[in-house]
């Protein structure tokens, strides 16, 4: 019997000898993993121990390495040949803008050269040779009715007197001003613009006036066929003008408001 089990068991062993040494190496693998899991690390085998050192030392390495490769996340600064050119700084406005016209003096009278109309008919180149001598410009009234085309009829309109006064003043700085109807509070208020306008200029102002108006002494002054004056002169802003009129030598001048004024020359108009 015993005879029969050795033979038995050599035969075996001479067949599969890579089983039995498989079997073996699974058993002392399954034991020593077995006591590891019940011991924890520290119980583990001193080669386990040490191949598990050596793999948490190349992850290590491994993790360092990484960290060297990685490129910075501070961008990198620009290049100056690349980068957005400065903006201009604007201009300063104050430097730039054009300086403010001086603001025209409160009141203001020409030094002018009075003289009456030679003629009945003559008022209208009286008045325009008055304005023009606020200027320093001398013209006769024979020589400026001409230029009106003035008759025994009068002076057609301000038209006439605006040309014959560009004619003779540099720059063609006049302009007429109709008023077909009674002006509106716009319109007094441009009359009275204009003419501090051109009595800051140095410039006389010619009106077409007719009817009656009341100067600020309370004189009376009546045209009812129509009349020319010039304004050489204003105060308190503008709100009343000084009138030089060639009618009566008595009365060279006056004072009226320039509200007064601009109803006195309904229908009729001013050059300024």
């Amino acid at each position: 019997m015993k005879h029969t089990l050795k033979r038995q068991l050599r035969r075996l062993a001479s067949q599969r000898p890579y089983q039995i040494a498989a079997a073996s190496a699974a058993a002392v693998v399954l034991a020593s993993t077995t006591g590891a899991l019940l011991s924890g690390t520290a119980d583990a085998p001193a080669a386990q121990r040490g191949s598990t050192a050596v793999a948490a030392e190349l992850r290590s390495d491994a993790h360092i390495a990484s960290l060297g490769d990685q490129q910075p996340t501070t961008p990198a600064a620009s290049s100056p040949t690349t980068s957005a050119p400065a903006a201009k700084k604007s201009a300063n406005p104050d430097l730039t803008r054009k300086p403010a016209a001086p603001k025209p003096p409160a009141s203001k009278v020409l030094d002018y050269d009075y003289q009456a109309q030679t003629t009945y008919f003559y008022c209208g180149p009286a008045a325009t040779r008055n304005a023009l001598s606020a200027a320093g410009i001398d013209r006769s009234q024979d020589d400026l009715a001409a230029q009106l085309g003035t008759t025994e009829m009068g002076t057609n309109s301000a038209e006439d007197t605006t040309r014959v006064l560009n004619a003779v003043v540099k720059g063609n700085p006049y302009k007429t001003t109709m008023f077909p109807s009674a002006p509106r509070p716009a319109q007094m208020d441009q009359l009275q613009a204009d003419i501090v306008r051109a009595i800051t200029d140095g410039r006389g102002v010619v009106a077409n006036i007719v009817g009656d108006a009341v100067d600020t002494d309370g004189g009376w002054h009546s045209f009812g066929g129509g009349h020319y004056i010039a304004v050489v002169g204003y105060r308190d802003q503008g709100r009343t003008v000084k009138i030089a009129d060639s009618a009566n030598p008595a009365v060279p001048s006056y004072w009226i408001t320039t509200i007064d004024l601009a109803n006195w020359m309904t229908s009729r108009g001013y050059s300024a």
